[in-house]
């Protein structure tokens, strides 16, 4: 197929290829519905008069925190729009404190404020008394918040956020802290800390059948019947589950289209399934080597250095210690979080104290960790 044919070529295996991009809010979200039940029962007390709930949104990339805000933000703005304002807020494209209320008060007014010259009170104030003049609550879903420690803006976004009933009597006001870091009680001012004081949600990874169903429908959705064969679905789920990021798997239902079409078929082959793979075997690993802080990575990168499978975990500190001075439970706290991102396994040996030590050991090959590690990253510890 030469180019004019791949521009003009009106035929498609593609039903609707639009299910297949990142932003695409599944009608059917039934596998988390759970979690967006326990968040809406957080918002109950702002359709009452009240303050809504703060919550502390957990979990490891591709586990459908974002999708569940999504879906119950639409819903509840669409049945109480006379109540509640929820703003969603990406974080990794909107990092400093006037990013991040310029998208509150576009979200109040539709429009944005002036880029320039417009001191940051102003904008604040024309949030917070549109918010007392129709008596709505506010929720701000910063999603990947950790975006916001290297700059220490955090503390004083959540509080501006939370305390603005100090300066505005009967603003009511909530926050939905989204990231996939356990660490974020440590990060927050002690004062702070005190006044978030939010319910945790925590999204678990897909289970296998969970990955299975959710590829299926995407396939049963994006393509027409008699395109994919379900052992090449079972195929790309078997390869998004061992990796862990369920975007792999369906970017990888896309691409496999893609090389079909490319080759002026109107099924998708073994090989097309090969070929995707082979294009996306490092993006979702450097999705998630993206999050971490500088001690994750220093850890990460000791460990492929070492190049040693089945290393307890208590050898493993004493040789990290030897070139970074960290404490046992800083160190174990680096551990844990490697494991919940499925970067590293942990097994018990059924020795040490009380039957509790670990070997530790990589899920990817190390060459293609250190490949896609980012060179800088802010520091917590």
């Amino acid at each position: 197929m030469d180019l004019e044919d791949i521009l003009l070529n009106d035929e498609t295996i593609f039903k609707d290829i639009t299910v297949f991009n990142s932003d695409y809010l599944p009608e059917n979200f039934k596998l988390r519905q759970s979690h967006m039940e326990e968040m809406a029962l957080s918002l109950r007390p702002a359709l009452m008069g009240g303050k809504p709930i703060n919550n502390l949104i957990l979990g490891p990339p591709a586990t459908g925190k974002t999708t569940a805000i999504k879906k119950l933000f639409e819903m509840a703005e669409y049945d109480c729009e006379d109540d509640i304002i929820c703003v969603y807020v990406n974080c990794q494209l909107h990092s400093t404190k006037f990013d991040i209320f310029s998208q509150i008060y576009k979200k109040i007014f539709g429009h944005a404020p002036p880029e320039t010259g417009v001191p940051f009170a102003r904008v604040y104030n024309s949030i917070m008394n549109e918010l007392l003049d129709t008596n709505k609550a506010l929720i701000v879903a910063l999603d990947d918040i950790n975006h916001l420690f290297q700059a220490n803006a955090i503390s004083e976004i959540v509080y501006d956020i939370l305390r603005a009933h100090e300066s505005f009597e009967g603003v009511r006001t909530g926050i939905f802290a989204v990231l996939s870091d356990v660490e974020f009680k440590y990060v927050l001012d002690k004062n702070v800390g005190s006044i978030f004081n939010a319910n945790e949600i925590n999204f678990n990874p897909y289970t296998y059948e969970e990955t299975y169903l959710i590829l299926k429908e995407r396939a049963q959705l994006g393509f027409y019947p008699g395109v994919i064969s379900d052992e090449l679905i079972e195929k790309i789920v078997n390869y998004t589950y061992e990796r862990g990021d369920l975007r792999l798997g369906i970017d990888l239902l896309r691409i496999s289209g893609n090389n079909a079409e490319v080759r002026a078929s109107k099924v998708i082959l073994d090989e097309d399934v090969e070929k995707a793979f082979d294009s996306s075997s490092s993006v979702s690993l450097k999705y998630v080597l993206n999050t971490l802080n500088e001690n994750e990575q220093s850890l990460l990168r000791f460990i492929t250095r070492i190049k040693q499978n089945n290393i307890t975990s208590g050898e493993l500190y004493k040789q990290y210690n030897r070139e970074n001075k960290i404490s046992y439970a800083t160190y174990n706290r680096l551990i844990n979080k490697l494991e919940f991102l499925r970067l590293i396994d942990t097994t018990y040996t059924g020795s040490g104290q009380k039957g509790n030590s670990r070997y530790v050991n990589l899920r990817f090959d190390g060459k293609e960790i250190k490949d896609n590690l980012p060179r800088h990253k802010s520091k917590l510890f």
